[in-house]
């Protein structure tokens, strides 16, 4: 199987996480979004939505990470996907509102105007009210998953085993200590993402998301309340 990712895609890690956590093999084919290679062929050939990751297995083209984790975990019958059909519904609305709301206002209105240049608005005054919007929507979706999909009793993101959301879940949170975000105001997420960082390969795969976060380090931020 082949794997276009990136290591600082925030899409590409969870299933780059999920791999070597169970000793999956992917032909990895790095794709440089700083370079703007995703836009370029051949790789617009194979993913016009310039994204990654893209995963290949034979003639099947996977190009959503949420998609290749599920299929990931199939195809070695992963108890992190189950296949009772009411915990595996969990997992998938637990995947979606990932997809549908955290990601959009937490990583697109808030971290990544930040840290990527090419997210940056055109004015201040644009770029001002991008974050403060951003920030309150965030921190909106950082409650629910703190005190409702969490709470005091559920270990992950399901309840009381660890599945493909929290992987999925896990890559978009650690994005706010990039901004210098404690989660001291969500003490449940601090505790679940502490249980994901002790992965054995969290480090590796994180490595060079981690660098470019240090690369970061002086310049004004906004982190979560």
């Amino acid at each position: 199987m082949k794997l276009y990712c990136h290591p600082a895609s925030t899409t590409s890690r969870p299933v780059m996480l999920f791999a070597a956590e169970n000793g999956i093999v992917l032909d990895k084919q790095i794709v440089d979004l700083f370079t703007g290679e995703h836009y370029q062929q051949p790789f617009e050939a194979i993913n016009p939505n310039h994204l990654v990751p893209v995963l290949e297995d034979g003639d099947l083209r996977l190009t959503e990470s949420s998609a290749i984790l599920k299929y990931l975990a199939d195809k070695i019958s992963s108890p992190l996907y189950p296949a009772d059909l009411k915990q595996r519904a969990r997992v998938n609305e637990r995947m979606d509102w990932i997809n549908t709301q955290l990601c959009r206002d937490f990583a697109y209105g808030f971290i990544y105007p930040q840290i990527f240049s090419f997210h940056k608005r055109r004015s201040d005054e644009a770029h001002a009210a991008t974050l403060q919007w951003g920030k309150e929507r965030a921190e909106g979706w950082m409650k629910v998953l703190d005190q409702h999909i969490l709470g005091a009793d559920n270990p992950y993101v399901c309840g009381k085993d660890i599945t493909i959301a929290d992987y999925f879940c896990a890559a978009f949170v650690a994005l706010a200590e990039l901004v210098g975000s404690d989660f001291a105001a969500y003490p449940n997420v601090k505790r679940w993402l502490g249980q994901m960082k002790a992965l054995k390969h969290w480090n590796s795969i994180n490595e060079t998301i981690n660098g470019y976060g240090a690369s970061l380090k002086g310049q004004p931020m906004q982190a979560l309340a």
